[in-house]
């Protein structure tokens, strides 16, 4: 019996069967874009930690700010001793986040919780109770985070009540909604936002609206800088403030190290994490100075949230990408993958719809490109292809028939192409 096969057999006696695994690697380390399991096996990754490792697995000049940091303070509670880290990190990301307006920034521990106290920090505001997302959306697994999140199985299967006063509306997502039409997909999505207003939900009560600039677990659906200034028109004559969940489309992804940089969202709130800290549980809400303010003192917070080390690593994430060419890179790899991809999609009658932005691409596929039916099933089949051949990859979409890339955004070119010559094989194996 290998390593690996010990550890999965005492895995399953241990672990609970609703932590999931995507892939059989038993990972003993990693560096860059490549993961070396327990029994000796090198795999390429193209999952990244579900997007947590944007600059690559043990960047050395993280590591060592984390074994710098470890060395003076572990842990501190920024609610009773402030440190120099948080308040650094909280600067930081206030200059580097889009828009000239004053900002201030919370610290937490993941995704989820941004959202938690971005929802808790726009009812606190407005002093409304609603909120408005959107289908196909992923916003996390607690309380709140859940109920946004819009995909039942298996996320919110067996896990009601949920959170009240929210409200679900359609996202453009031009291949389903219009048939590639992105200008007619906005159309269709502002228009069924604004009957909402009417039918739904009275816009007067709705505190926030929250959206991710590219869905991520929903299947790396892009939405453009049109649809994003037309909701932005619909939602400010009534006061609702704008929540922008960059939690995967952050630090780069995307080509820039936001993507509400280059697609000109003017958001209230904007949520980061992931990649933030280069694979420590960090988190962020940074918004306008005065929506971040209106929070009583205490209102907000966590014992953990801003640990001294995983601001450490955070302050040298930021510095990679302020000093060397990772968003080229990261732009670059998008432009490989994307022309990789539109080849496939030439050639595989499989391959439904190709998109992403930047280096967050994906493929969808379709048993039918007149029906569009979900290729569910094949794509698991290609998934096992994938990981059968050491590359860690991932699937996602609401029907769970799309192929998404998360690979470091400095991969090597080399192993780029074997990755992606990997699913080109899978996809003629189908």
């Amino acid at each position: 019996m290998s390593r690996a096969d010990e550890l999965t057999a005492l895995r399953a006696a241990a672990i609970p069967r609703g932590v999931f695994q995507t892939t059989p690697c038993v990972v003993d380390r990693a560096s860059g874009a490549t993961l070396v399991d327990v029994d000796g096996n090198e795999w390429i990754d193209f999952s990244g930690g579900i997007g947590v490792i944007n600059v690559g697995h043990t960047p050395p000049t993280v590591v060592e700010a984390v074994k710098r940091q470890a060395e003076k303070l572990l842990h501190g509670c920024f609610h009773v001793s402030i440190y120099e880290g948080y308040i650094r990190l909280a600067e930081k990301l206030n200059r580097v986040t889009p828009g000239s307006f004053a900002k201030k920034t919370m610290l937490a521990n993941s995704g989820a919780e941004a959202v938690e106290n971005g929802i808790k920090i726009a009812k606190c505001h407005t002093g409304r109770p609603a909120v408005i997302c959107f289908e196909n959306a992923f916003h996390g697994r607690t309380l709140v985070g859940m109920s946004l999140t819009s995909k039942i199985a298996p996320y919110k299967k067996g896990f009601g009540p949920f959170a009240p006063e929210i409200y679900r509306v359609p996202f453009p997502y031009a291949y389903r909604l219009a048939d590639g039409d992105q200008a007619r997909a906005n159309s269709i999505a502002l228009d069924c936002l604004e009957r909402a207003f009417t039918s739904v939900v009275d816009p007067a009560t709705v505190a926030a609206v929250i959206v991710e600039p590219v869905l991520g677990e929903g299947g790396f659906v892009p939405a453009d800088a049109a649809f994003f200034a037309g909701l932005r028109d619909l939602t400010r004559p009534h006061g609702i403030l704008l929540i922008c969940d960059e939690i995967q489309t952050g630090f780069g992804r995307t080509g820039t190290l936001f993507a509400a940089e280059q697609l000109r969202i003017d958001y209230d709130l904007i949520l980061s994490a992931k990649s933030l800290a280069a694979g420590l549980p960090l988190s962020a809400v940074t918004g306008r100075a005065e929506v971040m303010d209106s929070v009583a003192v205490g209102g907000i917070g966590g014992t953990f949230g801003g640990n001294p080390v995983a601001c450490a690593a955070a302050l040298a994430t930021i510095e990679l990408f302020e000093t060397t060419d990772l968003l080229a890179r990261a732009r670059r790899t998008g432009e490989m993958t994307a022309a990789r991809f539109e080849a496939l999609g030439r050639r595989f009658e499989l391959v439904g719809d190709v998109r992403g932005l930047g280096a967050m691409n994906a493929l969808e596929l379709v048993t039918d490109r007149a029906t569009k039916q979900p290729a569910s099933a094949q794509t698991k089949q290609l998934a096992a292809h994938c990981a059968a051949q050491r590359l860690s990859l991932l699937s996602a979409g609401t029907y769970g028939n799309v192929i998404r890339l998360l690979a470091p955004l400095n991969i090597e070119e080399e192993l780029l192409d074997r990755g992606l010559t990997i699913i080109e094989e899978g996809l003629a194996a189908l």
